[in-house]
C-alpha cells in the first residue's frame, strides 16, 4: 500500500500543478467599480473546485511520506535479508532433528535443552517479521506450525531419552552393524541350503538383535516372527510378526522384507475371528498358511493365506499339561525344516516328555510320532532341522543350550552342551528356518536371530 502510494503521489502533484486557470469555471466571476474607481473582480469558487490552497500542504506531506515510504522499504529489505539468513539457520535445525531419528551415534549426544532455546528464538524472530510487515500472511502461520511441531518432536525425543530408549537403540545399531562381519566369519560361511549331509549342529552365532517388536512395546513378551520356511513364488523374502502381552494368537503382520520389518511398515494383517484363536505362540507359516495351536477345541489349526479357509485336526494323545518352562499353552509347537511339517508336543503317555510328530502337509494328519526323553516342563524350547529335534534349556539368565537332540531318522538320541547368549533371559518362541539356515526367537519382546553351524560330514 505505502509502496503504491509513492509511486502515485509525484503524478498526482504534477497534474494539478497543470490545470489550466480558465478550465476553474467563468459562472461564478462578477465585476464592479471601487470607491476610488477602479475595477474590482469578485470571483466565487463552486464547491467541486480542486482546493488550490491544499495542494501546497499536501505535497509537503507527500515529502515526508515518500521518506518515511523509503525508511520502512529499507527495513523490509533488512527483514528479508535476516529471514533468508534464519530460515537457513531453520533448515539446518531441521536437518539436526531429522538425525535423531536416523542416527543413533547423533542422536544420544543431542542437548535438548539448546534445541528448545533455539526453536523460541526462532519463534521470536517470526513474531518480530510478523510485526514489521503487519501481515497475517499463510507463511507466518506456516512457519509457527513448523516450529510447534518440531518442538514437539524434540520434548518427545527427550522423553524417549528419560526412558534409555536412545540407548537401546544405539545398541541395536551397534548389534547390525556386526551382522555383515558375523555373516562373514569363516565358521559361518554361506549355507548350503537343503543339505543334510551333516552330523548335527555343533555352534550357533552371537545373537542378531534386529530391534524391539513393531508395536514398540516392552510388554509384548509373547509372540514370535521369522519367514515363510516353505515360500510361494513371490514372497520369498516376505516376513511376519505377531506379538502380544498375553498368549493370545489372533493377529499377524506381514511385511515385504526385512528392510520394512525394521521400519515398522507392514503390507498389511490378517485376524483371527472368535472362536478361530489361539494360545501359545508356537506357530509358523509354512507354504503360505499360518500353522498353530487352535484353542477351542484344542487342535492343531491351519489358515490358508491364499484362499482365507480355516482348518483343524484334533491330537487325542497331546496334553494340555505341559508346556515349556518360559510360558504357558505352549502345548502345540509347530516346526519345519529340510524333511517337512512336524508338530512337538507332550503326552501323558509318555509321561510329559515331548513326543515329535510328522504332519502330512496335504491331508494335514499325522504320519508318524517319535517318543524322546526330553521333559517338556524342563525345556525351554524346542526346534527342528534336518529331521532332528534340537531340544534347549536355561544355564543362567543370560545362557541358553541346546541340551538335548533326537534323530527321526536312526532314532539316535544324544546328549549335548551347545551354548549360546540370550539377549533377555526368557523368550516366546524358537524356530528353524530352512531356507536361510537361521534360528528365529522372540526373545522377551525383540526380534533376535542365531546362524547355525552343521558339522560336515
Amino acid at each position: 500500500m505505502l509502496s503504491t502510494l509513492f509511486l502515485l503521489l509525484p503524478i498526482i502533484s504534477l497534474a494539478l500543478a497543470w490545470i489550466p486557470v480558465e478550465d476553474w469555471g467563468s459562472g461564478n466571476v462578477t465585476s464592479s467599480v471601487g470607491n476610488l474607481g477602479e475595477c474590482v473582480c469578485h470571483v466565487y469558487l463552486p464547491d467541486t473546485t480542486f482546493p488550490a490552497d491544499r495542494l501546497q500542504h499536501m505535497q509537503e506531506v507527500s515529502k515526508d511520506l515518500i521518506q518515511e515510504v523509503q525508511i520502512q522499504m529499507n527495513k523490509i529489505s533488512s527483514y528479508e535479508e535476516k529471514l533468508e539468513s534464519n530460515l537457513r539457520e531453520l533448515k539446518g535445525l531441521l536437518d539436526r532433528v531429522t538425525i535423531m531419528g536416523s542416527s543413533a551415534d547423533d542422536y544420544v549426544k543431542l542437548d535438548f535443552e539448546l534445541l528448545r532455546i533455539e526453536l523460541r528464538e526462532f519463534e521470536s524472530l517470526v513474531s518480530q517479521l510478523k510485526d514489521a510487515f503487519n501481515s497475517s500472511s499463510p507463511m507466518f502461520d506456516s512457519l509457527y506450525t513448523e516450529i510447534r511441531n518440531m518442538t514437539l518432536i524434540v520434548n518427545q525425543l527427550e522423553t524417549y531419552d528419560k526412558s534409555n530408549l536412545e540407548v537401546i537403540r544405539f545398541q541395536f545399531v551397534k548389534l547390525q552393524k556386526k551382522l555383515e562381519e558375523c555373516q562373514k566369519e569363516q565358521e559361518f560361511s554361506k549355507p548350503d541350503i537343503g543339505n543334510c549331509n551333516h552330523t548335527g549342529i555343533v555352534r550357533l552365532s552371537k545373537p542378531i538383535v534386529g530391534q524391539l517388536n513393531s508395536h514398540l512395546q516392552p510388554g509384548y513378551i509373547y509372540g514370535g516372527w521369522g519367514k515363510d520356511s516353505k515360500p510361494i513364488k513371490g514372497s520369498e523374502s516376505m516376513y511376519f510378526y505377531s506379538g502380544y502381552s498375553s498368549t493370545t494368537t489372533s493377529r499377524f503382520y506381514f511385511y515385504p522384507d526385512y528392510k520394512h520389518l525394521l521400519l515398522m511398515s507392514s503390507s498389511g494383517y490378517i485376524e483371527f475371528p472368535v472362536g478361530y484363536r489361539g494360545y501359545g505362540n508356537n506357530y509358523i507359516i509354512h507354504s503360505n498358511s499360518v500353522y498353530y495351536q487352535r484353542s477351542s477345541p484344542f487342535s492343531m489349526g491351519k489358515y490358508n493365506l491364499t484362499n482365507g479357509a480355516y482348518d483343524s485336526r484334533v491330537i487325542p494323545t497331546a496334553s494340555l499339561a505341559f508346556s515349556y518352562s518360559y510360558s504357558s499353552y505352549q502345548n502345540l509347537d509347530f516346526a519345519a525344516d529340510e524333511k517337512g511339517l512336524w508338530v512337538l508336543y507332550a503326552s501323558d503317555e509318555n509321561k510329559g516328555k515331548i513326543v515329535i510328530a510328522k504332519i502330512d502337509e496335504k491331508g494335514f494328519g499325522i504320519e508318524n510320532v517319535w517318543n524322546t526323553a526330553a521333559y517338556k516342563q524342563m525345556t525351554g524350547n524346542a526346534f527342528m532341522a534336518c529331521g532332528v529335534m534340537y531340544a534347549t534349556r536355561a544355564v543362567d539368565l543370560n545362557t541358553e543350550e541346546i541340551y538335548y537332540a533326537f534323530d527321526t531318522k536312526s532314532g539316535e538320541e544324544k546328549h549335548l552342551n551347545i551354548r549360546f547368549p540370550k539377549f533377555q533371559e526368557k523368550y516366546s518362541s524358537l524356530d528353524y528356518n530352512p531356507t536361510d539356515q537361521l534360528l528365529y526367537m522372540y526373545n522377551n519382546g525383540y526380534y533376535v536371530s542365531y546362524s547355525v553351524k552343521f558339522n560336515m560330514a
